[in-house]
């Protein structure tokens, strides 16, 4: 049955009659004439992008018109030339879904030929209520340790509302987000298990980060959308990128990378390796039994078979390993847990992009994501070892078609994947306190969802949006059908250029599978089904429900966006970690379980600022979030060892002003200098007065320098002040937690032809 129901989504996206599109392009499209804004026919438009060789040329029609489809994300310059006439160039900033509209006036060539550059790149769209942040490969090179393989500050230092909290990525007062690697979802409903990246950073070529106001063919994360564009040859020809690093805490993480293209082809491909004697945040100031490793690969194949068909092939694979930071007074007091966890992630994503007619495109994309994370205790540890292995097999496809009919631009498609999970878990009691027990759960489950957007041009200066998604989960013991439907609004203010926006939605995410059942913890249920401390519970999917309004407003070069959300969220998913022994004694654990609690409410407003290049040199950018994010009910899911009271209180994560403020500048001497300086309020005080946690202020900053076209070296300092203390507490939910000390490295980069 659950085969039939996928072929019938299918067969009904199919009979949609519309075209979709992938979610890593957008559309550029424009119009040539002359002074009197008489139309330009058989003009020549080249659409290249500005960090690659990749490019497209197409001769503009009778109305002088020209459209571009399947434009990736990034960075772009567009160019008319016609005999006679001064050749126009334009720069256009391409997100995903959107399509920017370029009017070139051509005037008669003089005697001294010339370019005519016309102003800063189109920025502020209509077509789009998502606010959205993007950096390139070369953002990504210059921020202050964002290139390592566990380093998301490419995130934090631009994301409003997104910072690191016990080894976890928050973003809008939650977790759960996704990643898209070249449009296509790695799917993943587990939470609190994995600490490992998803994505090298090295090997991006653009991130496209959305938070909040998505299209219908987003959905089953609902605080970030990580939308990745890797490297895929374009930007070199026949050359490798060797990186060697080392630094304090005996780290390292190097990478050797290679790609190449022809007019047909395309290829990436990146072996990397990484350790450090600092793996994660530790529950004290002293760094005891830290360290991590890892290593991958990843490779990316792009083929033009026609015209009017394009392959593309990514995929990754690696494993990663982290001991666990232990408070060296527990072992003094002969409470021994030298505990590790082995992480291994790989994915495998084809795509078949068809262009079906002028305004049409076409996109087939199955996928394969297997993850998996392995925490052991060593078997001497004392009073109990712990065993806890869960592995995670998703298997699934992605189609998506789209098309302009008139002023209405129409989206959909249909999402699915298969799951299946098997989870291990073991206790050993060292102490003799119990019998050693053991479970092994194996449960799959399965996933379908439809989904269409229109997005309709009422005029050059107003944009409505409206889609539905339809959502059905299931597994062997629950099913779940949701209907999420969105609507959008965006207002051009003439001669400003600002854009105003509003959104509503709602969304839905499915839960983990699995959490713990069977015999173990003595797990029983009383006659009443009153909760014990060791009481767990069937997982439930979150239903959210969004409100959000912003305005973009560029001015010269300058780009401000502020917005304002209220997310209200029914079964919560959260984690929890097993602050209780086989006992009943309260304790400190490392281990974490998903859990949902009946509601949260988070709301707050935002802002990120950014510069132009300033006198050629340098640029500025700004995020900056006030954000509160609050729960309360009882625990409706997981781990049911928690009471709460009836009124909204703080999340553990909670910190209602979070700042970062960076630049990147060149500097004489083929030199540059970079830095950022992050700012959080505090976390909330989850174990004593006062509410909130002191502030805290880090600052990070990389100087390099350029030795020819070939080598490169540079020197990155992060938390330069070594601003090292205490930033989490709770003792419900995320443990005791310190960030990361000062660090320091050289990094070298050389590269050289094959």
């Amino acid at each position: 049955m659950r085969i039939v129901r996928v072929a019938v989504m299918i067969l009904c996206v199919l009979e949609l009659a519309v075209t979709l599109q992938a979610t890593i392009f957008g559309t550029v499209r424009g119009v040539v004439h002359d002074p009197q804004h008489r139309p330009i026919p058989d003009a020549t438009v080249a659409l290249k992008a500005q960090d690659s060789d990749w490019a497209q040329v197409q001769k503009t029609d009778q109305n002088g018109e020209f459209e571009f489809s399947a434009v990736p994300i990034g960075d772009y310059t567009a160019t008319v030339t016609l005999e006679g006439f001064q050749k126009q160039e334009q720069a256009v900033v391409v997100h995903s879904d959107t399509s920017p509209v370029l009017h070139f006036e051509l005037t008669l060539a003089s005697v001294s030929q010339t370019t005519v550059v016309n102003g800063s790149p189109v920025v502020a769209s209509t077509d789009t209520v998502t606010p959205t942040t993007t950096l390139s490969r070369l953002d990504i090179q210059n921020t202050p340790g964002a290139d390592q393989t566990n380093n998301l500050a490419m995130i934090t230092d631009y994301v409003p509302g997104a910072y690191m909290v016990h080894d976890m990525l928050h973003i809008r007062g939650g977790h759960q987000y996704s990643w898209l690697i070249d449009g296509v979802p790695v799917p993943n409903t587990n939470i609190a298990s994995n600490v490992g990246p998803q994505v090298d950073p090295k090997d991006i070529d653009y991130v496209e980060v959305q938070r909040g106001s998505y299209d219908a063919e987003y959905g089953d994360r609902t605080y970030g959308i990580f939308n990745v564009v890797p490297r895929t040859g374009f930007e070199r020809d026949r050359e490798c990128d060797l990186i060697l690093s080392y630094g304090s805490f005996y780290q390292t993480n190097d990478q050797i990378n290679c790609g190449g293209h022809s007019q047909r082809l395309a290829y990436y491909g990146s072996v990397n390796g990484n350790r450090s004697n600092l793996g994660l945040e530790t529950p004290v100031s002293e760094i005891v039994h830290d360290a991590g490793n890892g290593y991958g690969g990843f490779g990316s194949l792009i083929f033009n078979a026609d015209p009017k068909d394009q392959l593309r092939l990514v995929g990754s694979l690696r494993r990663d390993f982290y001991q666990m930071p232990v408070d060296p007074a527990d072992i003094a007091n002969g409470v021994i847990q030298v505990d590790g966890q082995h992480e291994t992630d790989g994915y495998l994503n084809f795509s078949w992009v068809r262009t079906l007619t002028h305004n049409g495109l076409l996109t087939v994309s199955p996928f394969y994501h297997f993850n998996s994370a392995n925490y052991d205790g060593a078997p001497f540890d004392f009073p109990n070892a712990i065993s806890d292995h869960r592995g995670s097999t998703y298997i699934g496809a992605q189609s998506t078609v789209s098309g302009t009919f008139g002023r209405n631009s129409i989206q959909g498609g249909f999402y699915t994947f298969w799951q299946r999970d098997n989870q291990f878990f073991a206790v050993q009691f060292n102490d003799g306190s119990s019998p050693n027990l053991q479970d092994r759960e194996i449960i799959t489950g399965n996933l379908e969802t439809l989904f269409l957007e229109d997005k309709f041009s009422a005029t050059s200066w107003l944009t409505l949006s409206g889609g539905v998604r339809q959502t059905f989960f299931s597994t062997a013991t629950s099913t779940e059908d949701a209907t999420s439907p969105r609507a959008g609004v965006s207002i051009r203010i003439p001669r400003l250029n600002w854009v105003f926006r509003g959104f509503y939605g709602q969304f839905y995410q499915p839960p983990p599978l699995v959490t713990i059942s069977g015999p173990l913890l003595g797990i029983v249920n009383t006659p009443d089904d009153s909760a014990t401390p060791q009481q767990f519970i069937p997982l439930l999917g979150e239903r959210d429900t969004e409100y959000q309004y912003g305005v973009t407003m560029p001015y010269r070069g300058w780009v401000a966006d502020i917005d304002t959300f209220r997310t209200r969220s029914h079964n919560f998913l959260d984690h929890g970690n097993v602050n209780y022994d086989f006992q009943g004694n309260p304790v400190s654990t490392n281990i974490f379980f998903p859990l949902t609690t009946q509601d949260a409410l988070i709301r707050g407003w935002e802002m990120t600022l950014r510069s132009p290049r300033l006198w050629r040199r340098g640029q500025l950018h700004l995020a900056y979030s006030n954000q509160i994010a609050e729960f309360r009910g009882a625990v409706t899911g997981g781990l049911n060892n928690f009471s709460f009271q009836d009124d909204y209180a703080p999340l553990d994560h909670d910190q209602r002003n979070t700042l970062n403020v960076g630049f990147d500048a060149t500097l004489p001497w083929k030199a540059s200098i970079s830095g950022n300086v992050y700012y959080g309020s505090g976390f909330h005080n989850g174990a004593a007065p006062p509410d909130y946690l002191p502030g805290h202020t880090t600052v990070d900053l990389a100087v390099s320098k350029s030795f020819g076209e070939r080598f490169s070296a540079s020197i990155n300092a992060l938390n330069v002040t070594n601003s090292h203390l205490l930033i989490d507490n709770s003792n419900t939910f995320g443990g005791f937690h310190f960030n990361n000390p000062r660090q320091v490295y050289g990094e070298v980069r050389y590269r050289f032809h094959y």
